[in-house]
């Protein structure tokens, strides 16, 4: 006496009855008609091709890295069971296994890939010897082991005994031996799947979503990848093109010219919270030697690059959203150029290669060879604020001069004391000397930095911090690149100071370290909390006070040093050293 409701819908619909079902708990497969336990299961009717809505926008639109919404942390508890699961003797005996924990199609379909990606290994054996292998799910099952076809014909098989819908695709992917801007022909290098839940078609690889295997294709590693599980079509075609482009489920479909010259973004791309990525081609041309790269991205983010295995022929800068690199290749050909990244907040230094270009350079730009101790990312940027070092008078990571002098100023943060340097290659500048061509000049919470070069070239100002409470080693924080093509700078060093002078005194003049011999050499210093201050030459120039400067002339006629020197305290008698400057020889 059971009532039965038959509707016919032109084909390439979806029966009415199959939505109304849908609603409550996540979509519903129809009930089976063998029975009210339903012990059996009810094998799927014939998949409908894609249609109009399954199709998401291209390019992607940086909402989710999914085709539907999905909760990893209501998988928790399905996901850690289905891991346990272990059933061998058959593949109907392990989807009911399965499904035991599983309600809804979305969990079935969860159930079964979580299964596949963390039992079944890839067969790199059998890839070499194809003769030998078998693709059926059965065998796939029992020997643990297979290659794409394999993982997808047991993903089909399992989905169909579970009443959902799967197709098995296939077609090229930029996977294993994938060449940087190369091109596909011939038949297709790959299989995966695709899957229908809540009225729509999904993409997923569980081959990739297993893991991976080494660059010498010997051995596999069982390394799960949750992004190739409903991947959002418009990040599944970085590196899937199907042989049917109905089943990008993208509008507009890219063509397969499009597919071989679109950059490759991998999973850890995305999975690192990076949005996209400029140029969008995999063979980028330099132009008058130079290329640039930018990568966008949600939350802070640090990078490297290597070009040619090194980072000595670019300039990175990080961004609020992602960062900059001009790359300036020191030899024409075709190299190849890594971006790297990690999140901010990891603890550890391990940076994953996310992203690959092939650069052709037809000309050197050799004005742009950078000195060899540049540290990458160069100026300042989010994590120098970090740092401590706010509201930066130079933003651009490289200072141009034309005289041989600049000034850099900063808000500091509390508590920080400062270092700086001067390296370059070409140049006899010790590490001393590299540090007196830099004045600190110290104003409430301000510090400027004025630098005079010792000649015309490319210089890097590096700059170290330390806590004034902690008194340990300065930590290197970042640096700039100084250029200056002017043949005729040649800047004396500021003069040498003891620990005695203070962080915020300052030199107001003679600012060169080295004094005209035979001279009446004006003195002004901005010094305080002090009793009395003399320069010492052959004879002794006491300075004057007025309002907070100490000023005074002293000859240098008859020495060869000549040194400031304060009286601390109206008590004492004796002086101490603060500054020292050498007299030129006549």
């Amino acid at each position: 006496g059971t009532q039965v409701k038959v509707e016919i819908h032109p084909k390439d619909t979806t029966p009415q009855l199959f939505k109304k079902l849908s609603s409550g708990k996540g979509p519903q497969r129809l009930p089976s008609l063998r029975g009210q336990d339903n012990k059996d299961f009810q094998r799927t009717k014939a998949p409908r091709p894609p249609g109009g809505e399954d199709l998401h926008a291209y390019p992607w639109d940086k909402s989710s890295l999914k085709s539907m919404p999905v909760d990893l942390q209501q998988f928790e508890k399905l996901d850690a069971y289905a891991l346990k699961v272990n059933v061998k003797n058959s593949v109907e005996e392990l989807v009911k296994a399965l499904l035991k924990q599983a309600r809804t199609d979305l969990e079935k379909v969860r159930a079964i890939w979580m299964w596949i990606c963390h039992h079944i290994e890839y067969d790199v054996v059998g890839y070499h010897n194809k003769s030998q292998l078998s693709n059926k799910p059965i065998d796939v099952l029992q020997t643990g082991k297979s290659i794409c076809e394999g993982y997808t014909e047991l993903f089909e098989e399992m989905c169909s005994i579970a009443g959902i819908q799967c197709m098995k695709l296939s077609g090229y992917s930029k996977g294993y031996g994938y060449k940087t801007g190369q091109t596909f022909t011939g038949d297709s290098d790959h299989t995966w799947n695709a899957v229908y839940l809540d009225g729509r078609w999904h993409l997923l690889d569980s081959t990739w979503g297993s893991g991976a295997v080494d660059d010498s294709f010997t051995k596999f590693t069982f390394r799960y990848n949750e992004f190739y599980f409903l991947t959002h079509p418009a990040l599944f075609i970085d590196t899937h093109f199907p042989d049917n482009s109905n089943w990008q489920l993208l509008k507009p479909t890219l063509t397969l010219n499009e597919f071989e010259k679109k950059q490759l973004l991998n999973s850890k791309f995305y999975m690192l919270g990076l949005l996209a990525a400029h140029p969008e081609t995999a063979v980028i041309q330099t132009v008058n030697g130079k290329a640039s790269v930018s990568v966008d991205c949600r939350s802070a983010t640090l990078f490297k690059f290597k070009l040619m295995g090194t980072d000595e022929h670019g300039l990175m800068t990080l961004k609020k959203h992602g960062m900059k690199l001009d790359i300036y290749p020191q030899k024409t050909g075709s190299h190849k150029l890594q971006i790297f990244a990690k999140p901010s907040k990891a603890s550890d230094d391990v940076y994953s290669c996310v992203l690959e270009y092939v650069v052709e350079c037809k000309s050197v730009d050799q004005a742009m060879r950078f000195p060899k101790g540049l540290h990458q990312p160069v100026g300042p940027s989010w994590f120098t604020e970090r740092q401590g070092f706010l509201r930066p008078s130079q933003p651009e990571p490289i200072i141009h001069t034309n005289d041989g002098r600049c000034s850099i100023t900063f808000t500091l943060g509390r508590d920080i004391s400062v270092l700086a340097s001067l390296h370059s290659d070409n140049s006899s500048l010790t590490e001393d000397m590299g540090r007196r061509h830099i004045m600190q000049i110290h104003r409430g919470n301000q510090i400027e930095l004025k630098i005079h070069l010792p000649h015309a070239g490319n210089f890097i100002l590096k700059i170290y911090a330390r806590k004034k409470s902690d008194p340990g080693n300065y930590d290197y924080i970042f640096n700039y690149l100084i250029a200056c093509l002017n043949t005729e700078v040649k800047w004396p060093a500021f003069p040498q100071s003891y620990s005695k002078w203070v962080e915020d005194y300052e030199i107001l003049e003679p600012l060169s370290s080295l004094l005209p011999a035979n001279r009446n050499v004006q003195f002004k210093l901005k010094m305080h909390g002090v009793a009395k201050v003399l320069v010492q030459a052959e004879n002794a120039y006491p300075l004057t006070q007025s309002r907070g400067y100490w000023e005074g002339t002293c000859n240098t006629s008859g020495c060869r040093e000549v040194f400031v020197m304060v009286h601390e305290n109206a008590n004492h008698s004796f002086y101490s050293h603060v500054l020292k400057y050498e007299v030129e020889t006549q």
